[in-house]
Order: C-alpha cells, then structure tokens, then sequence
C-alpha cells in the first residue's frame, strides 16, 4: 500500500497496527499513509501533552518533535501519564521518547530539551507541518501562536484549569470565505492576564483527568488536520466543563476591519 504523493509504503505490521483506521472511510490507507509522512512539533510534555504525545504515536504519526526543558517530578504523575515512577529525575523529553517507543516502533521522536524562546522558535520550526501548544504558561502560548503563524503551519492549542479546559485551531494565514483572514490567538484573547491574576496549577490545582480530556481533543484536531477528515476547530473555541460534564462552542472571528485578502494571499486594502 503506498502513496505516490508521500512516497510511504505502510508495512504488513503497520497495515495490522492501524487496521481499525484504514476501514474508515474518512481515513483509509491514503489518511494513514499522510498520517506516516507528518511531522508534528509538540510543545510541553505534560498534562497535555502526554496524552497528547501518545494519541499521535498510537495514530501513527510518523515524525513527533519534542520540546520540554523540565524533568519529571512525582507531583507529575497525577495527570502526565507518558511518564512513569522509575523516570522521575529524568528529561521529560527523553521519558516520554521511551514512552512512545514501547507503544509504537514505527513513530521517530525528535527531542528538543530546552524551552521555546523567540530566537530558537524558527530552527526548531523548520520541517515541522503541524504545531501543538500544550503549555502551561501565557508567555509560552502567545510566542506558539505567533511563531506558528511566522512559519504558516496550523497551530492546535490547549489549556486546562482546576476542572475545566478549552482546545481551538488557529490557521491565521488563511482566508475566511468573506475574503478576511482567519482569526489569530490575539483575536481569541487580546492580552495576556496581569501576571499574578491567573493561579498555576501548582497553585490552584487540577484534576489529572481534565487533561485527559483536553489532550485527547487536541490529537483528534490534529489528526484531523493530517487525514482532511471532519471540521476542525477553526474560529471555534471549545469549552469543557468537568464537574458539569458539559461542552460548549465558542464562535470567534477577526474583528471587522482587519484587511481582505487578495487573491495572492496579500492585504487587498
């Protein structure tokens, strides 16, 4: 089975690994095949992103970077489930490489052991289709929006609070069907919160499952981004209430006088 286009022939184990993708319709060995040739830059190997991390790996998305500077403590293991009592101390990074090895052979990991900064952003960028932010910061959730937009790659973005959290896609270098641009994170939120207002989770807290959730969610909007299958979260903010067990949609869009976009992808006014 092979893909003239990404030139990936999926193999006899990987044909039965993902025998319960290739018979749906929306999927199919094509899906699979792109879902072989992706590269995916994740950053944050935590809550979000060890679900996050293990979704995609399990899906078989071919080519899954890993940017995290931290190590694994034992206040992790409440929700980071990539990570395990016996790697405590050790990179996050490399804990959840060897996660990911032991679940599937057939995905490479590229770990980038350091934080995502505005001068590294760009090199790290570089070969990446895709971009997930399951940081646990402002600072780090702005710069992911801006430096996904920068390199024209959707962004798939997270967040969690103490029993709630909320996932969206922005594609801002697009256009809407009125001629605007698609929405961008600042569209979504302006600014950041004055420092201090928001509590961390070390503060406030979370329930492991919530990221769980939110993390599920994230990989399914990627994995829907890879294949074309569905509707993703573009200009829809997603909102789930875990003590309610509820969902919500939130609509968002640019304002009204951001430019039109040309037929050349350029501002027509």
């Amino acid at each position: 089975m092979t893909d003239g286009e990404s030139g990936n022939p999926l193999s006899r184990d990987e044909i039965g690994r993902y025998a319960r993708h290739i018979v749906l319709s929306e999927i199919g060995g094509p899906g699979q095949q792109k879902l072989k040739a992706a590269r995916v830059l994740v950053i944050g190997a935590g809550g979000l992103g060890a679900p996050l991390i293990q979704y995609l790996a399990a899906a078989g998305v071919g080519t899954i970077g890993i940017c995290d500077d931290d190590t694994v403590s034992l206040s992790n293991l409440q929700r980071q489930v990539i990570h395990t009592t016996d790697r405590i101390g050790a990179p996050k990074t490399e804990s959840a490489a060897a996660a990911v090895a032991a679940l599937n052979p057939h995905v490479n990991v590229i770990r980038h052991d350091l934080r995502l900064s505005a001068e590294n952003a760009p090199d790290i960028l570089k070969g990446y289709d895709l971009m997930a932010d399951g940081s646990d910061n402002f600072a780090t959730r702005y710069l992911s929006a801006d430096v996904a937009e920068a390199a024209r790659i959707p962004l798939v973005t997270g967040a969690v609070g103490r029993f709630d959290g909320s996932v969206t896609v922005l594609k801002p270098y697009e256009q809407a069907a009125d001629g605007r641009l698609l929405p961008g994170y600042r569209d979504l939120f302006p600014e950041p919160p004055p420092e201090g207002m928001v509590p961390t989770c070390a503060e406030a807290g979370v329930i492991g499952a919530v990221t769980g959730v939110i993390g599920t969610l994230m990989a399914m909007e990627i994995i829907k981004l890879i294949t074309g299958a569905g509707e993703p979260l573009v200009g829809r903010l997603l909102l789930y209430d875990g003590l309610s067990a509820r969902f919500d949609t939130v609509r968002y869009k640019r304002p009204a006088s951001s430019p039109l976009v040309g037929e050349d992808g350029k501002s027509a006014s």
